[in-house]
């Protein structure tokens, strides 16, 4: 690797490994995002309830109804004894879980520049993740493999940030040592439907993925996950795979992608180019149905040059 792309590379990283010092490091980019919760809360004091869709709120106490008040929250049993409407106030709850839906599967091995977007992508997990507890929150995951998908279950502080970064360093690992890979549409499937199992109501789910192998399947999950929840997805991308990167009118190229080997000339690489562009469109069409945000982070540049990306 030339003098010039270790200078661009993130603290402690080489570009294909993944070492737990370099997920420690991504705190540093974490306390440059902007502190989101304390604003929000500091905007909602008092009684008013959250206009966040999904947070978890538990009951504070009971006064007389006021003209405004949602007649949802009505506490039938004080208004009946005493003759008089009362409804109920609720606080919003300091603690949130996130989920973090980390897709590391063959697909992300693939880096034409400076990383594999499969490390690029655990940079971006580990960072949501620094954030999330630096805010109080509680982080957890669900990491995509070739293999079953790695559960974590929500955690506070650096027990939940220490296990992210542990299980991504393992899972990488794995996936580098793998030759073999399976369907993308199975994975994700399974792996969705997964996720609509263990989210729990008032989650803040990220999806960190390249956008390939997601279908009717994961729709409904993710449809189900939405209903109660709120998602928000980045689309890992590289320079070659989204057209950015600069070629000549004629060369042969050599990639491997998904486990397989290929040489491309001009043509065949205008062909696979369109199909790369397809699948990410597909998904963010997906996510737009969904009503989530999706952005997209290349893995041919460092992440602290993208997070105005995560703000």
């Amino acid at each position: 690797m030339s003098a010039a792309i270790n200078e661009l590379l993130p603290q402690f990283a080489d570009g294909v490994h993944l070492h737990e010092a370099e997920l420690l490091a991504c705190r540093n980019l974490a306390r440059a995002l902007p502190d989101r919760q304390a604003r929000a809360r500091a905007a909602m004091s008092g009684h008013r309830s959250s206009l966040i869709k999904g947070r978890g709120m538990e009951f504070a106490e009971v006064r007389h109804y006021q003209q405004g008040d949602d007649i949802r929250t009505i506490d039938w049993r004080v208004t009946a004894r005493t003759g008089k409407a009362h409804t109920k106030l609720f606080v919003e709850e300091r603690e949130r879980p996130v989920l973090l839906l980390v897709d590391m599967k063959h697909s992300l091995y693939f880096g034409s520049t400076l990383l594999l977007q499969a490390v690029q992508a655990a940079h971006l997990a580990a960072t949501l993740g620094w954030n999330a507890i630096q805010q109080g929150d509680r982080i957890g995951a669900l990491i995509v493999s070739d293999n079953q998908p790695r559960e974590l279950k929500p955690r506070a502080r650096e027990q939940g940030i220490l296990a992210l970064i542990s299980a991504l360093t393992q899972v990488h690992q794995t996936q580098l040592n793998r030759a073999e890979s399976q369907s993308p549409e199975q994975l994700m499937a399974h792996s969705c439907r997964q996720l609509a199992r263990i989210v729990k109501p008032g989650s803040m789910v990220w999806i960190i993925t390249d956008g390939t192998g997601f279908n009717d399947d994961c729709l409904q999950a993710l449809t189900n996950v939405k209903r109660h929840s709120e998602i928000a997805a980045f689309v890992v991308s590289d320079p070659l795979r989204s057209g950015a990167l600069p070629l000549p009118k004629r060369f042969t190229l050599p990639v491997k992608d998904n486990g397989k080997s290929m040489l491309l000339d001009r043509h065949s690489y205008d062909a696979w180019l369109l199909r790369q562009q397809q699948q990410m469109q597909q998904f963010e069409h997906m996510m737009q149905s969904l009503r989530a945000s999706v952005r997209r982070i290349d893995a041919g540049t460092n992440l602290n040059q993208q997070l105005n990306l995560l703000r």
